[in-house]
């Protein structure tokens, strides 16, 4: 289970392809393309993407 940190950062939190704004929204609905941004209208939406924890080169 998901510390509720990590659930609050990431969990049904999408980004703007075009402006970078973040949006949070059903996952099924940003598929379906009935979720749009607020700030540039786009709906072109792409998750939050998680950092990997481990040792960094």
């Amino acid at each position: 289970m998901e510390d509720p940190v990590s659930a609050r950062v990431f969990d049904r939190v999408f980004i703007c392809m075009k402006c970078n704004a973040s949006i949070r929204a059903n996952a099924s609905q940003v598929r379906a393309g009935k979720i749009a941004c607020r700030k540039c209208g786009y709906t072109g939406l792409r998750p939050k993407k998680r950092t990997r924890k481990g040792k960094t080169k």
